[in-house]
């Protein structure tokens, strides 16, 4: 479990997430260390660089595949990510669909509604 909590997720619906490109990229140009996504980041995905003001993507397998809020909330637009069509084509080559369905069906108790 120490690997996990040092990368973030194991697998994203059945796709090892270390083959997964998916993970925000700073600008240094643009970043003006304001620290909203250090701060923000729920998985804990950036750490700040406190001599050189700026975020740092220390950990970007825990970012969780497919979020993009740290680039949503970025004043300066200083971060990025791939494509959804990236992504996409993810769900053409893998069975993700097919995955998330089981486990809706394998959890009914977690996630139906109250």
């Amino acid at each position: 479990m120490a690997s996990q909590a040092k990368t973030g997720q194991d697998s994203w619906h059945g796709i090892p997430r270390e083959k997964i490109e998916w993970h925000p990229t700073v600008d240094n140009e643009l970043c003006i260390g304001c620290g909203i996504c250090v701060i923000g980041c729920g998985p804990g995905v950036y750490k700040f660089d406190y001599e050189k003001r700026h975020s740092v993507v220390a950990y970007p397998l825990k970012c969780k595949v497919g979020c993009v809020t740290c680039e949503n909330t970025c004043p300066t637009r200083a971060i990025s990510f791939p494509t959804l069509t990236y992504l996409h084509k993810l769900y053409r080559k893998h069975p993700v669909i097919q995955v998330s369905r089981k486990e809706l069906e394998d959890n009914r108790d977690k996630y139906t509604i109250p």
